[in-house]
């Protein structure tokens, strides 16, 4: 699947006035992580999620509590792959579609989509 393909998906929306809402980035956001998601199976990776949306738990104003960012876990033959280079080649493919890859950052599994400043 290439990425110029779905680009319609992941596009930034604006309203009326040339600006993107949280709700549609959040929006964008959950097109772009089916994407992944489906990079990864067909790479051979199963995956369950982490951290969605949370209330709590991660950094002041993480975008986690945004709804613009996730943890995966990634699994390859039902074994649990826990180190941030295992995450590699998902996060290579997230930020051809426009994310912040965690692995940037001593975070493997965290995808997030790069919202006032904030990856």
């Amino acid at each position: 699947m290439k990425i110029k393909e779905y680009a319609f998906l992941i596009r930034t929306q604006t309203d009326n006035k040339g600006i993107e809402s949280l709700r549609m980035k959040q929006n964008r956001f959950v097109r772009a992580i089916s994407l992944l998601i489906q990079f990864a199976v067909r790479n051979g990776f199963e995956i369950t999620f982490g951290d969605a949306h949370a209330k709590n738990g991660h950094m002041t104003d993480s975008l986690h509590y945004s709804r613009l960012a996730i943890d995966l876990n990634i699994f390859k033959g039902g074994i649990y792959l826990k180190h941030g280079s295992d995450y590699e080649v998902l996060g290579h493919y997230w930020e051809k579609l426009g994310g912040s890859w965690g692995g940037r950052f001593g975070d493997g599994c965290h995808f997030s989509l790069a919202h006032d400043g904030r990856r």
